[in-house]
C-alpha cells in the first residue's frame, strides 16, 4: 500500500473542471470486483485515452490513480461492502488536457458534453461489469463463488 501525504507543498492547484461521481451495487464480494482492475493492462480497456498510475493500491477497497493524456488529475475505484455484495463508488477529479498534458479550458458547452461523455463511460463499465460478474444471478440468491 502506498501512502500519500495529506497535503503538497505548494501553491494551490485550481480545482478540476470535471468532478463526477458515480454508485453502482454489484452482487458479488468486493474482492471480485477488485480482481478485474488488478490488472494494469486492463485499465487501457476501459479508459484508453489515459494513462493511470497507482498512487494508493487498497487491495479489496479499491484503487486511486493520477490520471495523464487527455485528462490531468486524480481517479478512484472505492469498494464498499454491502450487504452480499459491493458498492462500486467512482470518483474523477480531472481537467481536460492538451497533447502535452496541459489543463485546456473549454467553453461551458463543450465542458457540459466532455462532463456527460466521461459520466455515461463510468455508468457503461459498471453496469458492463455488474452484467458479467452477477452472471445471471437471481434476486435473493447466494452470490456464486
Amino acid at each position: 500500500m502506498v501512502s500519500v501525504p495529506e497535503t503538497v507543498p505548494g501553491p494551490p492547484s485550481p480545482a478540476p473542471a470535471l468532478d463526477i461521481i458515480d454508485e453502482t451495487f454489484l452482487a458479488v464480494p468486493p474482492a471480485t470486483v477488485a480482481a478485474v482492475f488488478a490488472d494494469p493492462n486492463s485499465w487501457r480497456w476501459y479508459w484508453p485515452d489515459l494513462r493511470l498510475e497507482v498512487y494508493a493500491d487498497r487491495g479489496d477497497q479499491g484503487l486511486r490513480w493520477t490520471v495523464r493524456g487527455a485528462l490531468v488529475g486524480t481517479m478512484e475505484i472505492w469498494l464498499e461492502p454491502v450487504l452480499d455484495g459491493t458498492l462500486l463508488h467512482y470518483f474523477l477529479r480531472a481537467t481536460p488536457a492538451d497533447g502535452a498534458g496541459n489543463p485546456l479550458t473549454l467553453s461551458p458547452a463543450r465542458l457540459r458534453r466532455e462532463y456527460d461523455r466521461r459520466a455515461r463511460a463510468a455508468k457503461a463499465i459498471s453496469l458492463r461489469l455488474k452484467e458479467i460478474l452477477e452472471d445471471g444471478r437471481q434476486p435473493g440468491c447466494p452470490p456464486t463463488p
